[in-house]
Order: C-alpha cells, then structure tokens, then sequence
C-alpha cells in the first residue's frame, strides 16, 4: 500500500446530523482533513487466518467490542480504511478479504452467497468473536443478511451500506458477455491496477477510472483512489457476480432480529437505490438513510458523515 499526500478536496463545514429515516446532507465530499489511515503502517495489523485449510487475509486494529466490516464485489478490505482507524479507538475493528479477493485466494469449491456467509461464520469463531456488529457494503451486506439470518447470535447489530440481493438479480443477462470476455477484462483491471498510482493522481484518469462508482471521483483523495483501482478485477470478480445474480435476499429479510441501519446513496448506479425503500419495508423495525449526491461508496464520499452515523447506530 502506497503512502502518498491527500489531494485537495472541497472545504467545509462539519456534516449535519441524519434523520431518523430519510435523506441525509452532509456538506464535505471525502475527508474534511488527512484521513488517518495514511499514517498507519498497515503491515503491522496483517496476519493470515486459516478457514477451513485456506488463509484468509485479515487486519485487526484497536482494543475493545469486535467491530466487524465485510466488502463488496468492487473491492477489498481497503474499503474501509476511513472507518477502521477512527472505529478503532474504541473497538477492536476487523476486516478482511473475501476469498478470491484482495490477497485472499480463490476458494477450493465454487463461490456462493451461502459459501461466504458460512466462512464469514467460521472467521468469527477461529477469531474468538462470539457475536459482534458488522457494517457491510454491496455484495457483502448480502452475505452478511444470510449470515444474520442463519446464525442470528453472530450478529448482534447490522449496517448496510447499498447491500445487494434484490435488483442485482438483473446483473445475470451481462454474464454471457463477461465470461466471453473475462480474460481480457483481467488482464485490463490488472494492468490498470498496476498503474493504479498513475491514474490516481490525474485527475482525468481517476475520474474515467471511478466513475461508475463516485458521484464526485476526481474529489476523492489520489491515494484512495488508487487504492479503489488496484483493488478491482480480482479473480472472485466473474464468479461472485455469478453467484449473486442467482441469489434473491428479499424473501427472506422479515428473518432478520437485531437492530438494522440501511444506507445508500441517491445517485448509486451500482446497485439502485430503489432497494433501499424495500430493505426498509422487509427488515422489522430497521431505519434508512440515503445521501444526498452520493454514488455506491458512501463509505468513502462521505467518510464524516458515514461515521457519525455509524458510531451513533453503534451506541443506540
């Protein structure tokens, strides 16, 4: 992980507080300041945990409450590097790579929604967490549903940051074409993701690079930036694509017990921000919030008010 100096980004003043259920106004887009984790040697929170005979890679930081986070399909643990350091001053906050993903490996059998929820379950244990919160983003708010579903006393609160499982299931008629076209699709995300440093600090580039993904990408910090890019395209992309266009959460969500906070933004075109309403509607007694000029990455457009809304939840 590249350590370089923050971009500019867009003064103001401090975010206003959510709404109980409705549309939030943050005023800053990215960080207000030097984000934290650029000076964290993050080697030294690395370690290799074994999940049933395959390493699975984790970071842990802080003392406290386990605090757990779990990435979507466009990415990797880095995802969270915005909350992990500020989170951390009170929790013991816990990321990790999905397998095939990040520096994890590929899984030995093929992946499934289910497949990751039940290693998500087995992390949890090898890591000596009996139940924690877990805020998850996209593909992995599906997995982490199942997993509040199947094994309720894992999960004692959750958060979902634009969770899939409802109107991805749409994303199977681009299949055909991916598979046809995956070898070059890899070979295009990883030469990229060897650039990443590159396309980061020009601000044309990133914009092109991100740009189904921020409402605001050449505002976003190069050195997240490049983080975002060299965590695309991994080999897990095509086959958890796969897996959750034939995975369909929305039956199932009236299931889910513990207290629930869904968040998304107004102008995601990733995953639509129409599912919110129905997270909403089927979770008992969850509570929404959607940001305003915000894409698929609330956590990283809006890292301030992402937080704040996240230590609140936290502390209810």
């Amino acid at each position: 992980m590249q350590m370089m100096p923050t971009a500019p980004l867009p003064s103001g003043n401090a975010v206003r507080t959510a709404s109980r259920n409705g549309h939030h106004s943050p005023d800053v887009y990215g960080p207000s300041g030097r984000s934290p984790w650029l000076d964290i040697d993050w080697r030294e929170h690395q370690r290799w945990v074994m999940v049933e005979g395959r390493p699975v890679n984790v970071i842990e930081l802080g003392e406290g409450p386990p605090l757990v986070f779990v990435h979507g399909l466009i990415g990797s643990w880095p995802n969270w590097l915005e909350q992990l350091p500020v989170l951390a001053a009170e929790h013991r906050v816990i990321a990790f790579d999905l397998p095939g993903f990040g520096r994890s490996p590929m899984p030995v059998e093929k992946i499934s929604i289910l497949g990751y929820a039940r290693l998500l379950d087995v992390l949890l244990s090898t890591l000596g967490v009996d139940a924690a919160p877990i805020v998850a983003h996209s593909t992995g708010g599906c997995v982490v549903t199942e997993l509040a579903i199947a094994s309720p006393r894992r999960v004692e609160r959750l958060m979902l940051a634009a969770p899939a499982g409802i109107s991805t299931r749409a994303y199977r008629i681009y299949l055909p074409a991916l598979h046809r076209s995956e070898r070059v699709l890899m070979a295009s995300t990883a030469l990229a993701a060897t650039n990443a440093d590159l396309i980061a600090r020009r601000p044309r580039l990133r914009g092109v690079a991100l740009s189904t993904l921020a409402s605001h990408p050449t505002l976003l910090s190069a050195p997240m930036a490049a983080e975002l890019i060299r965590g695309a395209g991994k080999p897990g992309f095509v086959p958890a694509l796969e897996a959750l266009s034939s995975y369909y959460i929305g039956d199932r969500l009236p299931e889910i017990g513990c207290p629930t906070l869904i968040a998304w933004g107004d102008r995601d075109r990733t995953v639509s921000v129409r599912d919110a309403d129905i997270f909403a509607e089927l979770i008992p007694e969850s509570r929404k919030v959607v940001f305003e000029d915000t894409a698929h990455l609330a956590m990283l457009e809006r890292p301030d008010a992402f937080n704040a809304l996240l230590t609140e939840f936290l502390s209810e």
